[in-house]
């Protein structure tokens, strides 16, 4: 991605419910998403997998990208034929770089 790609980027958040799955199931369909993500950046979209997150306790789950458009990880969901309930524009907050700009730090 080129620095004019970088400032149009947005967080988006990906949003599973997916009763009885399982850690491995899970795994398995996050390194699924990963690779469309890379396989399009690889293509020059403007895409990049950040992190996932699976909530046993709740049967869901969450994808973090940071993409040029929600339409974007659309496109990388249905390359790794990973089902998912809905994608949203969002705002990731990095305490730890707040924290490096505080004095004494």
């Amino acid at each position: 991605m080129d620095d004019q790609s970088e400032r149009r980027s947005m967080t988006v958040l990906v949003e599973h419910y997916w009763p009885g799955v399982t850690e491995e199931a899970f795994r398995m369909a996050a390194e699924r998403v990963r690779s469309s993500a890379s396989e399009l950046a690889g293509a020059g979209e403007s895409i990049r997998y950040l992190h996932s997150t699976l909530v046993p306790a709740d049967e869901s789950a969450f994808c973090v990208f940071e993409a040029a458009s929600v339409e974007l990880v659309e496109r990388a969901y249905a390359l790794a034929e990973v089902p998912f309930e809905r994608v949203v524009v969002a705002l990731e907050v990095d305490v730890q770089a707040y924290a490096a700009r505080e004095p004494g730090h």
